[in-house]
């Protein structure tokens, strides 16, 4: 599902996506409310968002969105020069961040890897949130990495690979609720609020 104002946004977007025959764009919004009545229309697995839309924006329809039980993973689109934007699109608790001159195949993966569960951080946009997401914890970051075990630090990577938590419990022979055990234990060493957050601080520390 995707939303953006612009048509020809939209319409390159659709075709890179389908290009390859892997993802389906069911439905598509030019602004907030149509994107949330699309997504009541389609019920689609992923949704593509622009955060500046005229008449109910971007990120007020996330706002409602993410705050469904049964949402579906979002992902924003985003540039360069909208920080504030992204920064609020983290609090809300969105499983994605994009570029939106990101390359095709990126695009197509991260639409894949947020369908099954994982999370999608450009490495550009990390390197510009990390000072701001760094700031507001109490402790420096890599002095957390010592209350972690060995176990935890090797969920953590994975949540820096942005791998949902069947993949790590996969590599790591580990099932997928016991994995989902492990997230929690570590957003509440790390004081994080979701895992989109501890996977930027482990970037930023590294540990991707």
């Amino acid at each position: 599902m995707l939303a953006d104002d612009e048509p020809l946004m939209r319409a390159g977007l659709r075709t890179v996506l389908e290009a390859g025959g892997a993802v389906e764009v069911v439905g598509q919004a030019e602004d907030g409310a149509a994107m949330l009545a699309a997504v009541d229309a389609h019920r689609p697995d992923v949704v593509l968002v622009d955060v500046q839309m005229p008449r109910v924006g971007g990120l007020e329809a996330l706002r409602v969105l993410c705050a469904r039980p049964d949402a579906p993973p979002a992902a924003v689109l985003t540039t360069f020069d909208l920080d504030d934007y992204v920064a609020e699109a983290l609090r809300l608790g969105v499983q994605g961040f994009l570029l939106k001159d990101a390359e095709p195949d990126t695009l197509v993966r991260a639409v894949l890897d947020l369908a099954a569960g994982g999370a999608v951080l450009d490495p550009r946009i990390t390197a510009r949130l990390l000072p701001r997401l760094a700031a507001g914890s109490a402790r420096p970051g890599p002095s957390r990495l010592a209350d972690l075990t060995p176990r935890e630090m090797q969920v953590l990577r994975g949540l820096a690979a942005g791998d949902s938590n069947a993949a790590i419990g996969e590599r790591l022979g580990l099932a997928e609720a016991t994995v989902k055990k492990y997230v929690s234990a570590l957003l509440v060493k790390l004081g994080a609020e979701n895992r989109v957050q501890a996977a930027l601080l482990a970037q930023g520390w590294g540990l991707s």
